[in-house]
């Protein structure tokens, strides 16, 4: 009689983390930072409802800290928009790059363009490849709530307060920062984290003045060669 072997037990399921909790992170620094908009929004001179009405059909995040005092100045809705376009020009490269995730819904896909913001980017690209579409765009979709929230709590804290809340803009570094070290723990190279802080420190010391844009643009250019230098055909060994 041939010997049986008891069947291994299986393997217990890897627990999903939920949309919720991915976002927590984001929430820390999301939820003050739209205080402080909302405040400075309200203290400019506008209507509270306004500034939550800009945190849904806007939603730019730095963008929205730059229209108040263009909005001060009586600047023309173009021009705002104008100078929002470019300051958020960079979410084209996010959306170029999760094209093949994307959910095939209309109505989430164009949700997700929308709201693709930094830090929903940064949480998307550290989900696994085979990812619920739908999850993503709860992610996005949570991250702006977030927002909108804070945003809610700041307008009307704006509409009582007669004086001005300075540091709380710090959230954000430290946001960046923990989403920094997430990507540098999720992905199997470096060579990215350290591209970007070698274009920066190239840039800021050629061109103080434009950086930032200085700095995209090597990133960019240093992504496409190393991309090229590994879909090269290697050489036939001699």
């Amino acid at each position: 009689m041939p010997v049986l072997y008891p069947r291994p037990a299986p393997l217990p399921p890897v627990p999903t983390v939920s949309a919720l909790a991915l976002t927590l992170p984001v929430a820390m620094g999301y939820i003050p930072l739209g205080t402080v908009f909302g405040f400075l929004f309200v203290q400019a001179g506008a209507q509270w409802w306004l500034a939550v009405a800009a945190s849904v059909v806007v939603y730019a995040g730095a963008a929205q800290y730059m229209m108040i005092p263009m909005l001060a100045a009586g600047m023309s809705v173009g021009s705002i928009a104008l100078a929002t376009a470019v300051v958020n020009l960079r979410h084209v490269f996010y959306g170029l790059s999760l094209l093949h995730t994307m959910p095939q819904n209309p109505l989430l896909k164009w949700y997700l363009i929308f709201g693709l913001t930094d830090e929903t980017y940064s949480l998307v690209t550290t989900m696994p490849d085979n990812s619920d579409p739908k999850r993503m765009a709860a992610v996005a979709l949570i991250n702006q709530g977030w927002w909108v929230l804070g945003t809610v709590v700041g307008a009307l804290l704006g509409v009582q307060a007669t004086s001005h809340w300075v540091g709380l803009d710090f959230a954000l570094v430290a946001l960046f920062c923990v989403l920094a070290v997430e990507q540098w723990r999720s992905r199997k190279s470096s060579a990215p984290l350290w591209v970007a802080v070698a274009s920066y420190a190239m840039a800021y010391a050629l061109l103080p003045t434009h950086a930032m844009v200085v700095s995209i643009g090597l990133s960019v250019a240093a992504a496409v060669f190393l991309q090229r230098k590994q879909s090269a055909p290697k050489g036939v060994e001699p």
